[in-house]
């Protein structure tokens, strides 16, 4: 039994090894890496049936290779009626940008050249879908399958501003460990106003969505949210945008 046991050890590792390669290949194929025209890299997350973009879009310019105008001024940016992109509060920092991406108005969304080739703007309906599948499937903070109670395995473990008079468990904001079960990490980018101005960075993620009907283009998460609604937008308004794979 000795001699058994000396000539089986090599071969349990060499299996054992082989398992382990096995699964970090695996692990390396599902892994989808998106990069767009300007050369920003995003990490992606298959949910349900579609397959989303896990940041924030980053690009200066169209899918053609055009700019998008970088528009600073407040009193331009309530005025524009083409496609404008700006970054929150006009910062120069690149970790502003790394980490929140960039805001866009209306007319850049239905440019039909802002996401990534083989890529789009969610639709309303695509947003719907997505947040169905996440309540069905046990993503409620509650762990419930009905109601919409997604907002925190939505939004990312940090970056949200603490608001301590707030106390319901199934809010962004408390024990923010126990967010993203879904791995979307929505982080709270803010939004730039209709008159130009910026605000809500830290307490609100918005996104527009491609369905022009002027009360259900963006969908949205709050401090004092606990699912995703669905507002409307203002088309010289400056919202983030997630994308969506063809």
């Amino acid at each position: 039994m000795k001699h058994l046991k000396l000539f089986l050890y090599p071969i349990v590792l060499l299996i054992s090894f082989s398992l382990f390669s096995s699964c970090k290949k695996k692990k390396d194929e599902t892994s989808i890496l998106l990069q767009d025209v300007e050369g920003n890299k995003y990490k992606t997350i298959t949910i349900g049936t579609q397959t989303w973009m896990a940041e924030n879009l980053k690009t200066s310019k169209y899918n053609d290779g055009s700019e998008i105008p970088n528009v600073t001024d407040p009193t331009i940016w309530s005025n524009v009626t083409s496609g404008a992109q700006c970054i929150y509060n006009n910062s120069k920092n690149i970790d502003t940008l790394s980490a929140f991406g960039r805001l866009y108005n209306w007319n850049a969304i239905i440019s039909g050249k802002l996401a990534p080739k083989g890529w789009h703007i969610p639709s309303e309906t695509e947003w719907i879908v997505f947040k169905n599948y996440l309540i069905a499937n046990g993503f409620n903070y509650d762990g419930t399958t009905v109601e919409n109670r997604i907002a925190k395995s939505l939004a990312d473990t940090t970056g949200w501003n603490a608001h301590l008079l707030i106390s319901e468990i199934g809010l962004i904001v408390n024990n923010q460990l126990l967010n993203n079960k879904s791995g979307f990490m929505a982080k709270p980018a803010g939004i730039r106003t209709l008159n130009g101005l910026f605000i809500d960075c830290g307490d609100g993620a918005n996104w527009w969505s491609s369905t022009n009907d002027d009360w259900g283009n963006t969908f949205s998460l709050y401090f004092y949210y606990v699912g995703l609604m669905n507002n409307g937008g203002d088309s010289n308004a400056g919202l983030s945008v997630r994308c969506v794979k063809d």
